[in-house]
């Protein structure tokens, strides 16, 4: 066949399959197609072992340069404590690492699970059940309501057949099925009408179809070839982790080597001594703890976001949320409620929002709930098609007890709907002895065979006038992309011999116009304003037709109401070359009728222009854009098992507003790390400097194990306890910080720079001071003093300038001196850890330190100090200029 499957005649695709509506195949047929094109199964993502897993972890740089580090520190050095934690740390994080993404790869596995796992066939010209694995093209098979479609077929006959597709198209109604071939060219997936797709589910009728294609060939099975492809993408916290990793090593390593070949020229020690200084001073200098400090703080930020209901599978995800820049949301149970709920209500010439209700004896209200196959269970849940129920639950709302009515009123006959005439009429009996026949259906078909219209208690001939109203009104609510549904009645004094549209939907009352939507959240447009608000663009990718998205995009502010400039359709978008769209891409806020493919390459035209996207999604046909993403987000509630498997994040509540939380908190940890990082640099530039100057000047430099211990306890639990900082004020209205920035963007860096020389030169005028104005008298005390003095002001400085680095830009007293609990501890114990190698008798000998006298003691505290006093001022002064 040439033409696609669905633009051939059901005959020429019988022909072209060598099959047989009647008979069916043959088993001996059916099995040569099954041993020449493999079962009817998705094939399984290729997975990677627990161990694979685990080295996976130890290919970043950083990782690499800490392992490098530790056997210095071990072998060289023989600093097997320092050695030991280095070592500690990177093991842990690689385990943590391993946990959160064990997960990952479950996409495939939900896919085959959702599968039928049995299909009614002919074969042999009989009717047989076999599993769907083995199924093959040209099957037969029967469908009817509650089965899954086990395959994709094209369809053979269709009785009322109706089909809910949209965890695969997105489209919020089951879709009408018919059998005629489709003339149209490159008609989407939501459109073909006489297809029926693998793990779509037959909500109505009954049908006939032939296999058209089995397992990785079907529509579901195209998806889970592109999520095997999808490429896992980089999160930005990933990029500047490794970035900084490589920039801070090359960088250590020149300092080191300069460090060791001026100690040698300037005779500071002799050339073991000298290299092990250079060792110490590449091992202290390296923040050996920042990734464990990563992990911690995006660690605690999973656990915030799962109690407001935000799941992250990924720990980068966390701090990749506070990134994004393009939310491409899906409609259909996502921003909307994924549920059919009636809006407007038109009766006696009037409009009627649907608060105000209708009264139980306007006729309108019965013929919505008696023309009507909806069943009420005993726990209340509904089952039907979903505009059935949508009128039902309106009855329910506005105290219409169908159950009662119905026993009063019982059916006694009906006419099903046709998908040709598109009307449904049930009779109900009186009880005088006539008959009541309800009917509905849509507008137009109903109003040929309306004769009269009820107006109040009244019923008058139709005119008309009255006729064109009504179609406008229907217009009308349909460009409000409303699924409006007419309503009429009429009396019968006795039921004729044969019961059919031609016998009673004739001569009929027109009673009224039912409009139904399926809604936006409540919530919705408030989680779009605040996502504007914060710089962020969202933008809704669904399956449904231009007119309803639009409709609704309009009413949460997505776009402006009938800005058709930034819809676009799925079958336009295929118009436009890959450079066309990468050129238009901005243009857009809304994608209506598209497919699969369709979002991943809107995902990837976004990324191409650098943007950060997060894609959310709940159907399987998202789960490709939701992989390709840079963070894909899951419904936790409506979502299949595919999409949430795709997923980085799940919302437990499927609320939008919870990835405007999630956001809010992203945006939170990275700022947190940003302090860590800057908290963390700036020491060990201090540290850096400081060694490097004694060396430069010839004065008596720290030995290595004070610049270890000093790494050791003033770098792990502060730059922890900066991780767990409350949210500053306004960032929320801050714009996003994209691909392009990094751990140094906002200032940061000249921070880091310029903080880092302060401690440095601080902890030198100490020194300078020191030996100055000595309180001994022996050049071996004198000295012995200084660098104790030195050893202090350096581990003290740091634990103060922690208060500094509470907030990059604001004022400790805005952002709360003493607000953070772990915060003041964490300053606490590494304060007394540092105090104790000075203080403890026992530990001077150790750690090469004197005791200080009071005035010592001032001198470093008075150093400490300074350096809040100082950037503190520095802060204002750079407010000031900025405002």
């Amino acid at each position: 066949m040439t033409k696609p499957t669905y633009a051939e005649s059901a005959e020429a695709v019988v022909a072209a399959l060598q099959t047989d509506t009647s008979k069916g195949l043959t088993a001996s047929a059916a099995q040569t197609r099954l041993e020449q094109n493999g079962p009817n199964a998705l094939a399984k993502g290729k997975k990677k072992t627990l161990l694979q897993r685990f080295l996976d972890q130890f290919k970043d740089f950083m990782i690499i340069v800490l392992l490098v580090a530790a056997l210095i520190a071990g072998f060289v050095v023989h600093e097997w404590a320092d050695a030991g934690i280095i070592l500690a740390v990177v093991i842990l994080n690689a385990i943590f690492g391993v946990f959160q993404e064990s997960k990952a790869e479950e996409a495939i596995d939900a896919l085959a699970k959702m599968a039928t796992p049995n299909a009614h066939v002919r074969r042999d010209n009989q009717v047989v059940t076999i599993p769907s694995t083995e199924l093959v093209t040209g099957d037969i098979v029967l469908l009817e309501a509650g089965d899954v479609v086990p395959a994709d077929l094209r369809l053979l006959e269709s009785a009322n057949l109706k089909i809910e597709e949209s965890a695969l198209t997105g489209e919020s109604v089951p879709v009408e099925k018919t059998v005629a071939a489709l003339t149209a060219d490159n008609v989407g997936i939501g459109d073909r009408t006489n297809m029926a797709f693998m793990n779509s589910n037959i909500t109505y009728g009954r049908g006939v179809g032939v296999v058209v294609a089995t397992g990785m060939d079907t529509e579901v099975g195209r998806i889970a070839g592109m999520i095997n492809a999808a490429d896992e993408t980089t999160t930005p916290l990933q990029e500047n982790l490794s970035q900084l990793g490589k920039s801070l090593t090359v960088m250590i390593l020149v300092i080191a080597a300069i460090v060791f070949a001026v100690g040698l020229w300037r005779h500071a020690a002799s050339l073991p001594e000298m290299f092990l200084t250079a060792i110490s001073l590449a091992v202290a200098a390296i923040p050996e703890g920042l990734p464990a400090i990563v992990t911690v703080i995006l660690a605690l930020g999973t656990q915030k976001m799962a109690k407001r209901h935000a799941l992250v599978r990924k720990l980068p995800a966390v701090e990749t949320l506070g990134s994004t820049e393009i939310i491409a949301s899906d409609k259909t149970g996502t921003l909307t409620q994924n549920k059919m709920t009636v809006e407007q209500t038109y009766y006696d010439g009037e409009l009627h929002p649907a608060t105000a209700g209708v009264s139980g004896d306007n006729p309108l209200m019965r013929i919505m709930n008696f023309a009507n196959d909806t069943q009420v269970q005993e726990d209340g849940t509904m089952l039907g098609d979903p505009t059935e129920t949508a009128l039902v639950a309106f009855g329910q709302g506005h105290d219409f007890h169908r159950d009662t009515e119905l026993e009063e009123l019982p059916r006694v006959a009906e006419v099903p709907f046709d998908s040709e005439r598109k009307l449904m009429s049930t009779i109900h009996r009186l009880p005088d002895g006539r008959y009541f026949v309800a009917t509905k259906g849509a507008p137009d078909q109903l109003l040929k065979r309306v004769t009269q219209l009820a107006t109040g208690q009244n019923v008058r001939p139709l005119t008309d006038t009255d006729r064109a109203t009504i179609l406008a009104t229907n217009t009308g609510l349909a460009k409000q992309a409303l699924r409006v549904l007419g309503m009429a009645y009429r009396y019968l004094d006795a039921l004729p011999e044969q019961v059919d549209s031609d016998t009673i939907e004739q001569d009929m009352i027109f009673a009224g116009l039912v409009g139904m939507i399926d809604p936006e959240r409540p919530e919705a447009k408030d989680a779009v304003a605040e996502a504007k608000a914060a710089g962020i663009r969202p933008m809704m990718i669904t399956g449904d037709h231009q007119d309803t998205a639009e409709a609704i995009a309009g009413r949460l502010g997505i776009i402006e109401p009938g800005d058709d400039a930034a819809v676009i359709t799925g079958a336009e978008l295929d118009q436009q070359s890959d450079e066309e769209f990468a050129e238009n891409v901005t243009k857009y806020n809304v994608y209506a009728r598209v497919a699969p493919e369709h979002k991943v390459r809107i995902v990837n035209a976004w990324q191409k222009r650098g943007k950060v996207v997060a894609m959310t999604g709940d159907g399987v046909n998202d789960a490709p854009a939701l992989k390709a993403a840079d963070i894909g987000i899951g419904m936790g509630i409506t979502g299949t098992e595919v999409s949430k498997g795709a997923s980085d994040m799940v919302l437990a509540d499927d609320n939008f507003s919870t990835i405007v939380v999630a956001v809010r908190e992203g945006r939170k940890v990275f700022s947190n790390i940003q302090k860590s990082i800057q908290y963390l640099l700036s020491a060990n530039l201090g540290e850096v400097l400081t060694l490097f100057m004694m060396t430069m000047l010839g004065w008596d430099i720290l030995a290595p194990v004070h610049i270890l211990w000093i790494n050791l306890v003033t770098d792990t639990f502060p730059a922890i306890a900066l991780g767990v900082e409350h949210t500053e004020p306004g960032i929320m209205k801050q714009k996003p910080r994209g691909r392009k920035s990094n751990f140094f963007s906002g200032g940061v860096g000249q921070a880091v720079i310029w903080q880092g020389l302060l401690e440095g030169l601080l902890t030198l005028g100490v020194y300078f001071i020191a030996i100055t104005w000595p309180i001994h008298t022996t050049s071996a005390a004198i000295h012995a003093d200084a660098l104790t003095m030195a050893y202090a002001t350096l581990g003290l400085i740091q634990l103060f300038h922690a208060f500094n680095v509470k907030s990059i830009h604001q004022s400790i007293f805005t952002v709360g001196i003493f607000r953070n609990k772990a915060f003041n501890w964490a300053i606490l114990a590494s304060f007394l850890l540092l105090a104790v190698t000075i203080v403890v008798p026992g530990f001077n000998g150790l750690f090469h330190v004197t005791h200080l006298d009071l005035v010592q003691w001032a001198v470093v505290l008075g150093a400490g100090v300074a350096i809040i006093v100082i950037v503190e001022i520095v802060k204002f002064i750079q407010r000031r200029l900025k405002k």
